[in-house]
Formats: C-alpha cells, structure tokens, sequence
C-alpha cells in the first residue's frame, strides 16, 4: 500500500501545480470550486458526469471533439477500491475544473490525458501487486496444503492387510509416527516400513527402516524379536539389527538410549492385582504360573507405538517405553521417506505422523532436493572430486555439509563432485567411477570455502604432480604411547616423515590419485595408520621413481579451528558450519563465528 499511496500522492502533487499555474492566468469561480463531491465505490465517474458539459473542443485542433466521458473514464477505469484508496482521489476532483475551462490552459486536454496514462499504469501495477499478494497467499497455502505438520489419514482403497500413509516432505528432527494397532491373525507378526521414492526404472523403492515384528521367532531364534534392517535395489539386504540382540555386546548405546532395551527377553518381573481386596504378587511367586519374557508387542493386546526422528537414530517407543534405536544409514536418511507402509497380521486402529517439516521449515533450509549429490554424468568433465570422511552416526555433520558449503554453484552444476565416505561395509561393490583433474581429502567436520580451493588451484597451475594443502615439512613420530598419534619404530623407522599435508583437506592431481589406484591393486602400498601421513609417504615414494613432485603450502588451512581469512576451517559443529556460512552470504567475508 505504501507503493500505492506514493505513487498516489506525486501524480496529485503534479496536478496541483498544473492548477495552480491554470488559476493563476484565468481565475475561476469559486462557488465552482466549492461543488460537492460525491464518492462512489463503484463508479468513480459520478461526480465528472454530474456537472459536466456535453463536449469540448481541443484549441490545439478546433475539427476533434472530445468527449468528457472519455477524458474522464482514461481518469478513472471502473475498479474495485478499498475506501482507504478512495481516498487518495479526494485530490482529483479538482481536475474536473481543468475539464470545463480548458481554455485556462491551452494544452490542458493532453496534460490530463498523459496525467490519465499514467494515472491507470499505476492503478494497473497496484492490481498486478495485489494479485500477485493473493497468489503468493495462496501458494503459501497450497505448499503448507503439500507439507503439513501433521497427518492421520490412511489410503483407505487398500486392503487391510496393507496400509499405506504418504509423507510428502518426508521427515526431520522431531518428527514423530504412531501407530495404534492389535497384533491378531494366525501369527501376529506385522511389519513398519519407512519407504523413500523409487528411482526411475527402478521397480521398488528403498527402504529407509524395516522394522519386522515377530512375535513367534524366525529361522534364528523361537522367541520374539524385533528385526530392523535397509533395503535398496542396488545393496539389497542390509545388516540386520535384531532386539534381543544374540549378545550383550552387541547393545550399543547411542543418544543415551539402549540399541534394544536391556528389559526386552528377559524375564518379567512385574507384579499382577489378584482378587477383589486388592493383593499384588509377583508373577514369578505365583505357584504353577509359568515365567513369562517381556515383550513389547503381543497377540491380540492394544499397543501404541512411537516412531521418533533423533538427531542420529529412529527411536521406537511403545506403551511409553523406550524399545529400540537404529543409526540412520549413509544414503537412507529420515528426510528421504515419502511414505509409511504397514502389512502383516495387525488390526491398525490409528496412525499419526506429527513434527513433519512444514513450508515454513523450507523458507529457512535448503530445498531437499538441493541437498541431494548431483549425479554423475559422463558426458560433463569434472576438475574435482572430494571425499568427505564421516561415520555412520554422524548424520547431522553430513547434512551441515549438505547445507552449507556442497551449495556453491560448483556443486551444484556438477563440475565439483562431492561424496561423503562412510564405513559401514568392506564391500565396494557398484562404486560409481569418476575421472576428474583433482581429487580432494576432507573432513565431515571441515568447513571449506570451495571458491578459494579452485581460485587457488588455477593460481598454481599445476596439474602434474600436485599435493596442495597445509604442508609439514619437517615433523617426526609420536614415539610416546600415551599420544593419540602414537607410531612405533617398527611402524616407522626413520626419524623424520616426508613431507605431507594435514587431514582436514588436501588436494592431489590426476597423476598421484591414480597413482595410489594402481599401487593399492599391485599391493604395494605401504599401510599407514595416520592416513594424511600416510599419503606424503606415497607420494615420497612415487619422487623416488622419478615423479616431479610439487608441494603448495596452504596457510589459509587451519588445523586446530577457526580463524578469519581461512580456506578450511577444522572441528567445526553443525551449529558453526551453518553460521560459516550465513557469514559467507551475508558479508562475502571469511569470519568466524563468534566474531562482531
């Protein structure tokens, strides 16, 4: 509105002087000027239409006749105005003298037919702005229509053995799913299953969590268990996580909660109410009753199960009791799952999804579908590739990447290739293979100004040969056994490393990378297990053959932190990641955060 009123309050301004000059040479009545105006909402016309003659002439032209109507309508186009905007034309009820003394100006006719152009070309941007206000509202409305916070309806067209709920923004921290149901049937076994999209030619889609329930046992074990498990069409099966796990050792904690609650197995302990008057007594202390195991579920029994999104785990909880947590998997994360399948031997009486990302979630983050890897194409030449070290519990390091420094406009268009590196299997099967100028070490920790990295490797301009990065030229080994970076003679012998970069990201060309390649292949690659003091001592190797070698020393990389000017910043949170670069886009300045 304020765009309105301006615009408003200069063509006025401007008329008013055109008045003033008018007046001034050829006075008019003032009884004239004192004609009541009648406002009308609907046709702001009534007032011209009132007083107006027929007619007049243009003296530019005494032959064109010009109606009062039409100077007046090109004025006022019929429109919808609020009673705020009408107003803001109290002011144009004067030009209706203009109209009937054109004599006063001789060019009086076309001022106010160019005051007309313009006067609609205003009105005209002020509806386009409204309309685009509405269709903003109700975009708004139609994307929060497309991720709402909560969701309870099921497909009922299915059969009851299977339900399906749709997820369509997927999951995030704090998203929650739960399922009231009865276990009944032949056997009560039934099945969760979080699914993502399938790719295309891709018959079935992956799925994210495979929680199983089985309440008579399977080809392992004749007591209940609790199976969860990943499936995708290119790794199959996963490595199943079973509740009660087959060991102790086997119970990890994670998030200060049990994999598989210590309770589940073991026998039941809790007491039971027998008689009117009120007695309880152990079940175990009852004479012929036969100990029974605690399980969560149970045929033929009610249960309210809860499938809670923590920061590295799915937690289940039921009848409010923690069950079991599952790690998120690399690839398989809550973001990802599009829909909620259950099948099986269950009665379902509710299922509730809540704390889903909403639209006003995304106004703050990142699309989802930007935070995905841009695939491979051999078609597109790729100058760096980048292998991000992480761990499979580090699922909110991976997405701070994802949403900071993996959105430069390198990544984005795939000339930078970007994969995070993650141990969960020996396995390297169907490994996509990528040719690119260099290849890039880092860190899920690391936060990297990837325009300065190539800024820097076109500066240097070397591509044969290249190891860029903080170098250290002249360390020797931990020989102490209380150090993290302890290294034995029988490790290494000599007294000094050749020269080598540090961990949070280094960059070699072509050549070392595929050098590496082919001596891991021939085994005769020298086992290291600090892996950036080990790449020196490759590449020491390959001088030694008769490779030129060329060391960039990188001060700009900062091992230990933080500090402003950096290229790499290291053992930065998720917290600082994101604040690195609200920075980065805010001032285009390498600041730490906690800095004015």
């Amino acid at each position: 509105m304020k765009k309105w009123y301006g615009g408003a309050l200069v063509s006025s301004l401007f008329m008013l002087l055109l008045l003033r000059y008018g007046f001034m040479k050829n006075p008019v009545e003032e009884s004239y000027l004192m004609n009541p105006f009648s406002s009308n909402g609907t046709n702001p016309l009534e007032w011209v239409r009132f007083t107006a003659p027929p007619a007049l002439q243009n003296p530019g032209n005494a032959s064109q006749v010009i109606s009062i109507d039409a100077i007046a309508f090109n004025l006022f186009a019929q429109r919808n105005l609020s009673k705020g905007e009408q107003q803001s034309l109290l002011t144009w009820n004067l030009l209706k003298n203009l109209i009937n003394h054109s004599h006063a100006l001789p060019n009086g006719v076309e001022a106010i037919k160019e005051a007309g152009s313009a006067w609609n070309s205003l009105m005209d941007s002020i509806e386009e702005e409204k309309l685009g206000y509405v269709n903003d509202n109700s975009s708004r409305k139609a994307k929060e229509k497309q991720c709402p916070h909560f969701l309870n309806k099921m497909n009922a067209t299915e059969p009851e053995s299977h339900y399906k709920l749709r997820v369509p923004c997927g999951l995030t921290q704090g998203s929650s799913i739960t399922i009231i149901g009865i276990p009944n049937g032949l056997l009560g076994d039934f099945r969760i299953d979080l699914t993502g999209e399938a790719l295309p030619g891709e018959p079935d889609p992956p799925i994210i969590l495979h929680y199983n329930v089985r309440l008579h046992g399977d080809k392992i074990t004749e007591d209940p268990v609790i199976v969860q498990n990943t499936w995708t069409i290119a790794h199959d099966w996963g490595e199943e996580v079973r509740c009660p796990p087959p060991t102790p050792e086997e119970n990890e904690k994670v998030d200060e909660l049990e994999q598989c609650n210590k309770l589940v197995g073991k026998d039941d302990n809790r007491t039971i109410r027998v008689h009117s008057h009120g007695l309880r007594l152990p079940l175990l202390g009852l004479q012929g009753v036969k100990p029974r195991r605690y399980f969560p579920f149970k045929q033929g029994s009610l249960f309210v199960a809860t499938l809670r999104v923590g920061p590295e785990r799915v937690q289940m909880t039921v009848d409010g009791k923690h069950v079991t947590s599952f790690a998120y998997r690399e690839t398989l994360e809550p973001w990802l799952v599009s829909e909620v399948r259950i099948s099986g031997d269950v009665k379902l009486i509710s299922v509730l999804a809540s704390g889903l990302p909403t639209s006003e979630d995304s106004d703050h983050t990142v699309d989802i579908e930007a935070l995905k890897s841009v695939p491979l194409s051999l078609q597109r030449p790729v100058d760096l590739f980048i292998g991000v070290f992480s761990t499979a519990n580090n699922f909110k390091r991976r997405m701070a990447v994802r949403r900071t420094w993996m959105q430069y406009p390198e990544v984005r268009s795939g000339t930078v290739v970007v994969r995070f590196f993650v141990g969960l299997s020996l396995s390297l099967l169907q490994t996509e293979v990528v040719s690119a100028k260099f290849v890039m070490k880092t860190d899920d920790d690391a936060f990297v100004r990837l325009d300065e990295v190539m800024a820097s490797l076109s500066r240097i301009n070397v591509t044969h040969g290249l190891l860029y990065g903080l170098i250290n030229s002249d360390s020797q080994p931990h020989r102490s056994t209380d150090s993290k970076w302890f290294i034995s003679p029988e490790e290494w012998s000599e007294e000094k490393y050749p020269p080598w970069a540090h961990g949070p990201g280094y960059v070699v060309s072509h050549d070392i990378a595929k050098a590496v390649y082919k001596r891991f292949n021939e085994v005769r690659l020298k086992m290291f297990k600090l892996e950036d003091v080990a790449m020196g001592i490759w590449i020491a190797d390959m001088q030694k053959d008769g490779l030129e070698i060329h060391y960039e020393k990188e001060e700009r990389i900062f091992n230990e932190g933080c500090k402003d000017g950096y290229v790499i910043a290291h053992y930065q949170g998720p917290r600082e990641m994101m604040c690195l670069w609200q920075k980065l886009q805010e001032t285009k300045r390498a600041r730490c955060c906690g800095d004015p």
